[in-house]
């Protein structure tokens, strides 16, 4: 797989770890994007203190958890419908639910114990996944395992308070439904998505660079 992040060093992760915890407010949690972690790497992570883990996919999130159960796993990746069944024995959250397909998926093989993020598309791109800000009540509604929160990724810029209002939307879209978790921002984004009500944020290069 291209891009692969070798190489790993706990003391650097350890240290990265230490100085974004200082940025935030002490409710956010950090969540390591292990997509590009190969599996006989996560064990530095975990030495580092690394206690939630977020992967992309669901073969590699299988294979990954089973090695390392220590790591709180969440799913974060693009929801196959097809793949709910693969991923929630492993998955304490799963960020991305975002159409009718994997709810019904999750009618099949969810728990009461199951719970989801549901991705908005707060931009709008027609290219990307997520439902409709007026479209959210009626698919919260339908679920069948608990929605606790909302995810969402802004379109890409340079300038990370160019995604500001997109965050802001997002934490009005949470508090007009009464939800609470709000997964976003990422390595370049994440000190705004803080200040604007995130309480996950997903980080990958910035940890282990």
């Amino acid at each position: 797989m291209a891009g692969l992040i070798t190489g790993i060093d706990a003391q650097r992760v350890r240290a990265n770890l230490a100085r974004i915890r200082s940025e935030l407010p002490e409710h956010v949690e950090i969540l390591a994007a292990v997509k590009y972690v190969p599996l006989e790497e996560l064990g530095t992570l975990a030495e580092a203190g690394v206690a939630i883990a977020g992967e992309n996919r669901a073969q590699d999130l299988e294979a990954k958890a089973t090695a390392h159960p220590g790591f709180r796993w969440h799913f974060i990746g693009q929801l196959q419908s097809r793949k709910v069944k693969q991923i929630l024995p492993y998955v304490e959250l799963i960020h991305s639910v975002a159409s009718d397909s994997a709810l019904r998926q999750l009618e099949k093989h969810g728990t009461p114990e199951t719970q989801i993020l549901v991705e908005v598309n707060v931009a709008g791109e027609e290219d990307k996944a997520g439902i409709r800000p007026s479209e959210l009540g009626a698919f919260i509604a339908r679920s069948p395992v608990r929605v606790t929160g909302l995810m969402t990724m802004p379109p890409f810029a340079e300038d990370p308070e160019a995604s500001r209002p997109i965050f802001a939307h997002l934490r009005d879209l949470a508090g007009e439904h009464g939800l609470h978790q709000l997964s976003m921002g990422t390595s370049q984004d994440y000190r705004v998505s803080a200040e604007e009500g995130a309480t996950i944020v997903r980080l990958g290069t910035i940890l282990y660079a």
